[in-house]
């Protein structure tokens, strides 16, 4: 993989967003009178220093305007960068979550020396219904050109096709399960519970009920010459499923998670995952409350 850029934008009028918690069993919601946007401004700035300090090049978007985007510090759901200059635009479940895809990040991404060439927009099936959220919905190894998907609400099958047939994609698409009040229920994004990298692949099997299902991406992950490395159902709940694989300027591998997750991965995940690279992680604990979401679903890739 070559030098990745991040781009990364601040959190704006964060809350608990009322309409995304119908399906993100993650969220929590807002009971008490916080100021949340100054505790979450200062979480996601800890984190952009820690990326800088590992020598990671981040670009980070500051919103001017007051349009309601609760969620606008996760653009991975909302736009994703792809070879030859073309970027991807997605369908977003929430209503309010629509009114991320500004313009004015696209010419910021511009001004900051990266072309653009072309943009493929998928937000036009929101009119019927049908969502694909980026890189929450579909799991990407761009090295074997697979896209893994936990269909859901906000992770439509037929626009799984649809963009693997755009961008020569193979798709894997299953079901991922969790426990909600004694209810196995869909997992809302696949990048909850999967991570790949280019070497290995941080996974919750136990998530995958079919068996059927659980055995093809297996396979699939070994035919792609990736280690596993499990997780349990319990960890997710700690976002350990919420990574990304990144490679500095100077060529050093990460996998970037938060504190978080960190805190509950056993010794033993710890060296499976270090055997391949090493771990940077930072605490953003009011962002993953209010958000039911972590470090990946902030980070959204510019790979050069």
């Amino acid at each position: 993989m070559n030098t990745s850029i991040l781009l990364l934008i601040r959190p704006h009028q964060i809350r608990s967003n009322e309409e995304t918690a119908s399906n993100n069993y993650y969220q929590q919601v807002d009971i008490k009178n916080h100021d949340y946007q100054t505790l979450a401004t200062k979480e996601f700035d800890n984190l952009v220093r820690v990326l800088k300090e590992a020598d990671i090049e981040v670009l980070v978007y500051q919103i001017t305007d007051q349009l309601d985007t609760p969620d606008a510090h996760f653009p991975n759901n909302w736009i994703s960068f792809h070879e030859n200059e073309t970027v991807a635009l997605y369908p977003m479940f929430a209503p309010n979550r629509r009114l991320e895809r500004r313009k004015s990040v696209l010419g910021f991404v511009k001004q900051n020396g990266f072309s653009i060439n072309k943009i493929v927009d998928y937000s036009p099936y929101e009119k019927d219904l049908l969502f694909l959220e980026g890189t929450g919905s579909l799991v990407l190894d761009r090295q074997n050109k697979i896209a893994y998907c936990a269909l859901s609400e906000r992770s439509n099958n037929k626009l799984l096709e649809i963009f693997c047939d755009d961008f020569n994609y193979k798709a894997i698409a299953f079901t991922a399960n969790q426990t909600v009040n004694q209810q196995r229920k869909a997992i809302y994004h696949t990048n909850v519970m999967m991570c790949i990298a280019d070497t290995f692949a941080v996974i919750c099997l136990d998530c995958i009920d079919d068996d059927n299902e659980r055995k093809q991406i297996s396979n699939q992950l070994s035919v792609s010459n990736k280690t596993i490395i499990e997780l349990t159902e319990n960890q997710l709940t700690h976002f350990a499923g919420n990574m990304l694989h990144v490679t500095a300027k100077n060529g050093k591998k990460y996998l970037v998670m938060s504190s978080n997750a960190h805190s509950c991965l056993t010794q033993e995940q710890i060296q499976q995952i270090e055997a391949h690279c090493a771990i940077l992680h930072s605490p953003i604990p009011t962002i993953e409350k209010l958000g039911g979401g972590s470090v990946r679903c902030m980070m959204a890739e510019i790979n050069t």
